[in-house]
């Protein structure tokens, strides 16, 4: 029987089967770590194409107003007309420099007579969980920019409660105002100087970081190789212990002494042969 006949046994089988189970798992980690890379990667161009590139016309931007190209992420648009204030509502659960609080989000009905709804900024909380005082929308006419995002939907369970939403649900807002309004992406206010630190405050700029992901995928794929190697160094294992319980050690260890040469008899020797020729 072959040195590794015993791989073919049923055993190995299942350990071989469990290695590769693990290593097919840790190669799909590895996979969608660089998936969520790719996704990063792609964010980071976003921000680096839109945040700070010139304000366009929403019109021109969105021209489906319930249409949104996930490329137009923070892109600036021009915006012309005037809030909306009695219609203004607050999202809760809203997280800022480690603190929760409130966004204000208000209508802004635009020249042609369409609602465009604004991000205004965040707003801490009082004691009581509720939203503290903030800067009313200015009156009249004004001309903003803002950047674009997607509108977030619903989430199961969580409903709106008087002027507080769960969400920046576009589709409810149009509800609310019941106007022609843009129902595929919103904008955050862009603000400068003093404003930015007053509520409603500015958000932040987004972190240009792709994350640990591709250090993530390699440490995966690197577990997969080391399971076959890990199973090889058991077997081989395996094979040595066989081999020392059968005696079928090294050859050199199993190798029989050498016989003496006559010149390397002792007297003792000679003695003997001449007692046992007699």
């Amino acid at each position: 029987m072959s040195r590794w006949g015993f791989l073919r046994s049923p055993r190995w089988a299942g350990y071989l089967a469990l290695v590769v189970v693990f290593a097919v798992a840790c190669c799909a980690l590895g996979t969608w770590q660089l998936n969520r890379r790719a996704e990063a990667l792609t964010e980071v161009a976003r921000i680096d194409a839109n945040y700070d590139a010139e304000p366009v016309a929403v019109a021109e931007a969105l021209p489906d107003p319930a249409g949104f190209d996930p490329d137009q992420r923070w892109q600036v648009v021009a915006l012309s007309g005037r809030y909306l204030a009695d219609e203004e509502v607050v999202i809760r659960n809203r997280p800022f420099a480690g603190s929760s609080g409130f966004e204000v989000v208000t209508p802004l009905e635009l020249d042609d007579g369409t609602v465009f709804f604004v991000d205004r900024g965040w707003i801490p909380q009082d004691s009581d969980g509720r939203p503290s005082g903030y800067a009313a929308p200015e009156p009249g006419h004004v001309e903003i920019t803002a950047r674009l995002k997607a509108g977030e939907g619903t989430i199961n369970g969580r409903t709106a409660s008087g002027d507080e939403l769960a969400t920046i649900d576009l589709d409810e807002l149009a509800e609310r105002v019941g106007e022609p309004s843009y129902t595929g992406a919103y904008g955050i206010l862009v603000q400068t100087g003093a404003d930015a630190e007053e509520p409603p405050m500015a958000a932040a700029r987004p972190i240009r970081d792709e994350g640990p992901h591709l250090s993530y995928a390699l440490q995966w794929f690197v577990f997969a190789l080391l399971a076959f190697i890990g199973l090889g160094w058991a077997a081989n294992q395996e094979r040595k212990a066989l081999a020392e319980a059968s005696g079928a050690g090294h050859p050199a260890e199993r190798a029989p002494k050498p016989k003496r040469t006559p010149r390397e008899r002792s007297d003792a020797d000679v003695e003997d042969e001449i007692l046992d020729s007699r």
